[in-house]
């Protein structure tokens, strides 16, 4: 069988100048399931001159013509949700209904920036007599977007569709793990009423596409979703030409179950935060911090819980948590159990290959570890991987929480309103979740402090982003001006 090809998508058109591309390996099966052509320096060249051209009209269409063509594009995404489910599901083996669900969101991505553009007026003051002062924002022009391979399609859409709504053009380059959904979103933009040149996509590795893009002279700002090492380089490479930065980065997010929570509602909370997608999450609740009075039963819940956790072929609808992304990252996972082991951690469950014979399969791991200042508690391992910590007083479980470099998220399972409070105002995060898991309203932010980044996306950040601020002053005639080079 003759696998696709992916190219670069450039002024509308298919377009790949390497002649030796490299294999997409499937992680089900741990076999190719695409071959991807990578663009060099000149490649992406051509990418951020087409979106220039774009942006010379794009930058002048009405918004309600903007509004039009990105509600065409949701109609077009939900028209393609199962192939694009497929080939998300193909490349990163997040299980199927999983994936489904993250295209339709995709498309309510695109109908709310339709919606959210035509909602910021411009401003006027009259604080001095004879002026009136009118503040604009204005589209940044060329957006250089690189997104992560845990949710290609979702996360692309959010950067996309914010650029495109402010008026801005962009060039998308995504992980070369997990082209294939973006190789399917990009026909359907090529298909769409949006002009050509307005989106173009890239595909190669960090080190040769992603260095291309972020050192380009033409990209005016930077939005940037991954790992925090990579973050770093991306800012210290747009910083030599001060050229903004938005960064979404890593976590290790503190979930905290008091002993007053709802058992029930908390221990499936505590499950979906910890083990949706596959645990290859940024704002993963994989720190898990139990108050000590509800430890034994709450624990012997969860590791049950865990246990039954379904993992296996991710096309089945069935199955619950698929394969980690790569040979290399289940190796990493893995590394970090030894390291736990070695280092006085209790494992309560996982580290097997969940009887799978291919593919980069595990069982979710769940580890009590006797210190949070343990590496497995600090870092980011990106997995199916928690951590479990006891606490006996608030207090102590709020300092544990804030006992990391990141702060992107947190989650709390209280039946106490003034203990939700408390920590609401106490955690140093830029999301917190009480008494449910991972629910978004896309008019609020999401970023995180310290590790996690610098910046927000959705809503008012995204506007923030991906525009700038104009202010006009104008006289009517009778403001004094002070009358130089006259004789006194």
């Amino acid at each position: 069988m003759q696998l696709p090809h992916v190219t670069s998508f450039i002024g509308g058109l298919s377009i790949a100048r390497g002649d030796d591309p490299m294999p997409v390996i499937g992680p089900a099966a741990g076999e190719p399931v695409a071959m991807l052509h990578q663009a060099d320096a000149g490649e992406v060249g051509l990418a951020v001159a087409s979106a220039r051209d774009a942006w010379q009209n794009w930058r002048n269409v009405s918004v309600a013509a903007r509004q039009t063509m990105l509600r065409r594009l949701a109609d077009m995404i939900e028209a393609n949700l199962d192939i694009l489910a497929e080939l998300e599901t193909r490349t990163m083996g997040l299980p199927i209904r999983q994936t489904r669900m993250m295209a339709d969101r995709a498309a309510g991505i695109y109908r709310f920036f339709a919606e959210f553009a035509g909602q910021h007026p411009e401003e006027m003051y009259r604080q001095e007599r004879g002026y009136t002062t009118l503040v604009a924002r204005e589209p940044v022009g060329v957006v250089g977007l690189i997104s992560p391979w845990n949710a290609p399609l979702l996360l692309s859409s959010m950067k996309i569709a914010g650029a495109l709504a402010f008026g801005n053009t962009c060039v998308l380059k995504p992980s070369e793990q997990t082209p294939l959904s973006l190789q399917r979103l990009m026909e359907l933009i090529t298909a769409s009423d949006i002009p050509p040149g307005v989106v173009n996509m890239v595909n190669g590795t960090g080190p040769v596409t992603g260095k291309a893009l972020i050192e380009h002279a033409g990209i005016d700002v930077i939005s940037f979703t991954g790992g925090t090492a990579t973050g770093r380089t991306v800012m210290a490479a747009a910083a030599q030409r001060l050229r903004p930065v938005a960064t979404e980065l890593g976590g290790k997010s503190a979930n905290i179950v008091f002993a007053d929570a709802d058992f029930e509602r908390a221990l499936d909370g505590t499950l979906f935060a910890a083990f949706a997608n596959n645990g290859e999450a940024c704002l993963a609740g994989s720190r898990i911090l139990i108050q000590r009075s509800i430890a034994d039963r709450f624990l012997a819940a969860f590791i049950d819980r865990t246990k039954a956790i379904r993992v296996g072929d991710p096309m089945n609808p069935a199955t619950e948590m698929g394969p980690v992304i790569s040979a290399a990252h289940k190796a990493r996972i893995l590394a970090y159990l030894d390291q736990a082991q070695h280092s006085g951690c209790k494992v309560l469950t996982g580290g097997g290959d969940a009887g799978q014979a291919k593919g980069f399969y595990l069982d979710p791991i769940a580890v009590l570890a006797p210190s949070n200042r343990l590496p497995v508690c600090q870092d980011e391992i990106f997995g199916p991987f928690v951590t479990v910590t006891l606490f006996d007083t608030e207090d102590e479980a709020f300092a544990i929480a804030n006992d990391s470099p990141f702060g992107l998220a947190s989650y709390l399972w209280t039946g106490n309103l003034g203990t939700a409070m408390r920590g609401m105002r106490a955690i140093r995060a830029g999301t917190t979740w009480v008494n449910t898991p991972l629910l978004r309203d896309l008019r609020a932010g999401f970023g995180g402090f310290g590790d996690s980044g610098v910046g927000r996306e959705s809503g008012r950040g995204s506007l923030q982003m991906f525009t700038q601020e104009k202010a006009t002053i104008i006289g009517d005639g009778t403001g004094f001006i002070p009358r130089m080079g006259v004789s006194a």
